[in-house]
C-alpha cells in the first residue's frame, strides 16, 4: 500500500509539473490520474467502496476547512461577515433548488433526488477558492467575502444534504425535520467551534519556545477535537473545525507561519487525494448515459444558477452590477461535491449511481470555465487591485524573538497611497522596516512617499498586532 500511495503521489507531483507549464487546471489533471488509474483504465485499481470513500473525503475536507480558516483572521473577515453569511444560506439553499428544478428536467430523478443532487453542488469549495484567490489581484473586499463565504456555506451544504438523505430514506420526514436539523447542525457545530477556539487561542498565545517543532501536532490535534467533538454531539464538525482554524490563525503567535505553511501542504495532499478518489470512483463507460444532461447542468449552474443565486442573496446589499457579475462567476466547485457525492453513495439512494456522475460534470466544467477565467473576467470588469511583486521578504524574524514582521501591499486605490512615511500613524512602537517597490529594495525616510505597488513591512512586537491591523484598515480604505 505504500509502494502504491508514493507511486500515486509522485504521479500527481509530475503531472501538477506538466499540467502548471501546459496552462492545464491542476485539479483537473488529477482527476485524470485517478480514471487512468482506475479500473477502466490501464492502472486496473478497483475501487468502489462508497463507505471508505465517504470516511477519507471527510478527513480530507476537515483537513481543507481547517487550512481555510488558519489562512485567514477574524480582523480580516468581520467587514464582510454579514454578505458572506447570506450567500452561505439563501445563496446555497436558492443554489440546491435552482439546481433541483433544472436536474428534474434533464435526469430520470424524483423532485427529492433532484434537490439532493442540488444540494451536493451547491457550496463553493474551500481549497479551490482559496488556491485561485492566492494568485489573483481581485479586489480585497470581494476576496474576502469570497474567502469567508466558502468557509461558512459547505457545513450549510452538507447539512441540507444529510437531511434530504434522511428525507428520501424515511417516508414520514419532512421540511420540519430537514429545517431542524439543518439548524442543529449549524448551531452546535458554532458552539463547539467558539468553545474550542477559544481554548485553542490561549494555548498557542502561551505555547512555550520549548515546544516550537510540536506547534503542528497541536493544531492538528486541536482540529480533530474541535471536529470530533461537534460531531459526537450532532453538530457540524465541519463548521466546527474551519471556526477553530479561523481563531487559531488570528491569534498573534511566533509559530502562524509554520503552522500556515504546514497545514497548506495538509489542505493540498488533502486535494490531490480527493480529485485522485473522484477519478477512481467515476467509470468512464457509465458517463455516456448522463454525458449529454450532464453538460447541460453543469453549464446552467456556471453561467445561470450561481449569478441569480447570488443575486437572490445580495438584494438588499450595496453591491454594484459588477461586483454582482463577478460573485457569481466566482463560485467554484471541487472537492465539496466530491465529498458530497460520496455520502450520496454510501447511503445506497436510488440512482445514486446517477447523482455521482452528474457531479463529475459539474467539477470539471466549473474547474476549466471558472478557474482558468476569474483574474481575467475580474480584469475586464476592472476590479481587479495593482500587481504586487511576490518575490521573499528582504528580512526575516526569528520565531522566538518577540518582535514580529507584518507585510501591507500597497494598492492603487488605498488611502495610503501618496502619503510620506511620517504620515502613516503607525502605533508607537512600530516602525517601517524596509519597503520593497519592484525589484528595488527602499530604506525607509519620514520623507518617502508610499507608491502604488510597494510591499510595506512593519515590525512590531507580537502582542501590537491588534493594533497594527485597525491602522492596516485605516490604510486600505478606497481614496
Amino acid at each position: 500500500m505504500l509502494l502504491i500511495g508514493g507511486a500515486i503521489l509522485a504521479g500527481s507531483a509530475v503531472i501538477a509539473l506538466g499540467a502548471t507549464r501546459i496552462g492545464v487546471p491542476t485539479l483537473v489533471a488529477f482527476l485524470v490520474l485517478g480514471m487512468l488509474l482506475g479500473s477502466d483504465g490501464p492502472g486496473g485499481i478497483e475501487f468502489d467502496d462508497a463507505h471508505l470513500a465517504r470516511t477519507l473525503g471527510v478527513i480530507g475536507l476537515a483537513a481543507i476547512l481547517f487550512e481555510g480558516g488558519l489562512s485567514t483572521s477574524w480582523r480580516r473577515l468581520r467587514q464582510v461577515v454579514v454578505p458572506a453569511s447570506l450567500l452561505s444560506t439563501i445563496g446555497v439553499v436558492a443554489s440546491a433548488v435552482l439546481t433541483g428544478v433544472a436536474a428534474y428536467a434533464l435526469f430520470p430523478l424524483s423532485w427529492l433526488q433532484s434537490v439532493l443532487l442540488g444540494a451536493v453542488v451547491a457550496s463553493t469549495d474551500a481549497a479551490a477558492v482559496f488556491a485561485t484567490l492566492r494568485f489573483t489581484t481581485i479586489r480585497r473586499r470581494l476576496a474576502r467575502i469570497l474567502e469567508a463565504e466558502t468557509g461558512i456555506n459547505d457545513p450549510v451544504a452538507i447539512a441540507l444534504t444529510l437531511g434530504l438523505i434522511e428525507w428520501i430514506d424515511h417516508r414520514g420526514y419532512g421540511l420540519p425535520d430537514l429545517t431542524l436539523l439543518v439548524v442543529r447542525q449549524l448551531g452546535l457545530g458554532m458552539a463547539v467551534g467558539v468553545a474550542f477556539g477559544a481554548l485553542a487561542t490561549w494555548v498557542f498565545a502561551r505555547l512555550p519556545h520549548s515546544v516550537g517543532p510540536f506547534a503542528p501536532v497541536a493544531s492538528v490535534a486541536a482540529a480533530a477535537l474541535s471536529f470530533g467533538a461537534a460531531d459526537v454531539i450532532g453538530g457540524s464538525g465541519f463548521l466546527a473545525v474551519y471556526l477553530v482554524g479561523l481563531a487559531v490563525g488570528s491569534t498573534p503567535s511566533p509559530y502562524r507561519r509554520q503552522l500556515v505553511a504546514f497545514h497548506e501542504g495538509l489542505a493540498f495532499l488533502a486535494q490531490v487525494m480527493l480529485f485522485v478518489m473522484l477519478g477512481l470512483l467515476v467509470f468512464p463507460s457509465e458517463l455516456r448515459t448522463v454525458a449529454g444532461p450532464g453538460v447541460v447542468l453543469a453549464i446552467l449552474l456556471v453561467v445561470a444558477i450561481r449569478p441569480a443565486s447570488v443575486w437572490l442573496a445580495t438584494a438588499l446589499s450595496d453591491f454594484t452590477a459588477r461586483e454582482r457579475l463577478l460573485l457569481g462567476w466566482a463560485g467554484l466547485r471541487g472537492a465539496v461535491p466530491i465529498v458530497l457525492a460520496t455520502f450520496v453513495l454510501s447511503a445506497d439512494i436510488p440512482r445514486g449511481e446517477t447523482l455521482f456522475n452528474a457531479v463529475f460534470f459539474v467539477v470539471i466544467a466549473s474547474v476549466v470555465l471558472q478557474g482558468t477565467t476569474l483574474e481575467w473576467l475580474a480584469r475586464r470588469l476592472g476590479l481587479v487591485d495593482a500587481a504586487v511583486s511576490t518575490q521573499r521578504a528582504p528580512l526575516e524574524v526569528d520565531a522566538q524573538s518577540p518582535l514580529e514582521l507584518v507585510e501591507f501591499a500597497v494598492a492603487s486605490d488605498h488611502a495610503v497611497a501618496g502619503s510620506a512615511v511620517r504620515e502613516l500613524g503607525l502605533p508607537r512602537s512600530a516602525l517601517i522596516a524596509v519597503v520593497t517597490r519592484g525589484d528595488h529594495t527602499i530604506p525607509p525616510r519620514g520623507a518617502t512617499i508610499i507608491q502604488p505597488g510597494d510591499r510595506l513591512f512593519v515590525l512590531l512586537p507580537r502582542e501590537r498586532r491588534a493594533a497594527l491591523e485597525d491602522v492596516f484598515s485605516r490604510w486600505r480604505r478606497r481614496v
